[in-house]
């Protein structure tokens, strides 16, 4: 694992927390580099009913090329955004190989998208939505599923 690096496809409020709890599973992890991708222009939705693109800041600096890296995100869904993840990470550098760290996978994949590391299998229903909450972005943790009230959106 050496050479592994760690990036967070959850946004860059979360990316310092999310590697965090990698760390209790990883060991060394801590002393990995670490960043956040922002993922929003490499989606497919925007523009499509799924919203406009909310820019958030890039933070990667270190070479992606040939390092092992680790993506890391809160919940797999569609496997779009994880898409959208690896195409932003290829236009910075040519990894050696890309590995899936997700705290929840909740299924309903539209494409063929797995994670290697899951946290938490969650089993759900299309219209439900899954919120991670982290103690150092939300101020409280957790994991809840809720009922969409039918507005467009992300359902994560």
């Amino acid at each position: 694992m050496s050479g592994q690096v760690i990036v967070s496809a959850a946004g860059a409020a979360n990316a310092p927390s999310l590697p965090v709890s990698l760390t209790l599973y990883a060991p060394g992890a801590s002393q990995r580099p670490v960043g956040a991708l922002d993922v929003s222009l490499y989606r497919d939705d925007t523009g499509r009913g799924g919203g406009n693109a909310r820019l958030q800041p890039t933070d990667i600096l270190f070479d992606l090329s040939d390092r092992k890296i680790v993506l890391v995100d809160d919940v797999l869904y569609t496997g779009r955004t994880i898409r959208s993840a690896m195409d932003a990470l290829i236009d910075l550098g040519r990894p050696a190989s890309i590995q899936l760290a997700v705290l929840v996978d909740r299924g309903h994949r539209e494409l063929p998208i797995r994670a290697d590391y899951v946290g938490k299998n969650v089993p759900t229903a299309p219209h439900e939505r899954v919120v991670v909450r982290l103690e150092e972005s939300d101020g409280s943790e957790g994991v809840f599923v809720e009922h969409d009230k039918g507005e467009s959106g992300d359902n994560r």
